[in-house]
């Protein structure tokens, strides 16, 4: 199947590499029109051949950054009728040891800017008579805590609420908000990951990866294109009757 999001204007949030990525390219292929939002001055590669993207260097801290993208990508594209609201960062440490910092940090860009970033999106779709959909990347920590792992275990239960408070709050306006919690997806920020486990666990380089992909049922890490498939469904008219719901897409490492 293609063109399922012919016509459709997509902003994506830390589109940049990794999940955010495949997804903008998922999302091209359907059709769409993209807004690529992440912090490096320019455009992934991939993304710079096409009259159909416009990129956009923002932090979605900032919220003056957050109205200048929004305001970019309706001058572009038009009303933006989809949002893959993706940007975030990790980090983790011993509970004892986890200062303000990081804690600032991970709450900053993972909880602030996905909800500013949300909520000044959403106001557009409602001031243009826009019957959108809102895709917000959560996580399987977020269902879940984890010793080391605190705080952003917490910012990704925090996007699931918020992704349900919304749902509610938009549905009268026929806007649709969901979100997707990957599971150990094999990305560029797996060596970060990997490194801080291997700090922190006296583990191997490279041993915390191969670990938590054989502890998967199906018994292997997923990839970016297995977020961009649920992405894709959740833009789609194919779940015109789906909202306030946290899609699993982990390999049956998490039932619900």
């Amino acid at each position: 199947m293609r063109g399922r999001l012919e016509g459709r204007h997509a902003l994506l949030t830390g589109a940049g590499g990794g999940i955010g990525l495949a997804v903008a390219q998922a999302y091209l292929a359907e059709g769409a029109r993209c807004t690529v939002v992440d912090l490096a001055p320019q455009a992934p590669a991939a993304m710079r051949e096409s009259d159909r993207v416009l990129y956009v260097k923002a932090d979605v801290v900032r919220l003056a950054q957050i109205d200048a993208m929004v305001a970019a990508a309706r001058e572009r594209f038009g009303p933006i009728d989809t949002l893959f609201n993706n940007a975030a960062v990790f980090d983790l440490a011993p509970l004892l040891d986890s200062g303000e910092a990081m804690y600032e940090r991970l709450f900053d860009v993972n909880v602030k800017g996905m909800f500013f970033v949300m909520q000044k999106v959403l106001a557009q779709m409602v001031e243009a008579g826009v019957r959108g959909a809102v895709i917000n990347l959560a996580s399987q920590a977020g269902r879940r805590g984890e010793a080391l792992v605190a705080h952003y275990c917490a910012t990704k239960a925090a996007v699931i609420s918020y992704t349900q408070s919304a749902a509610l709050a938009m549905a009268p306006h026929g806007i649709r908000v969901n979100a997707i919690a990957p599971g150990v997806i094999d990305t560029p920020m797996w060596s970060q990951v990997d490194a801080l486990f291997a700090r922190y666990e006296g583990l191997q380089p490279g041993e915390k990866k191969i670990a938590v992909g054989k502890a998967v049922p199906l018994g292997m890490m997923g990839k970016p294109q297995d977020i961009a498939g649920a992405a894709v469904f959740l833009a789609s008219d194919e779940a015109s009757y789906i909202t306030a719901q946290t899609l699993n897409v982990d390999g049956g490492s998490v039932m619900s």
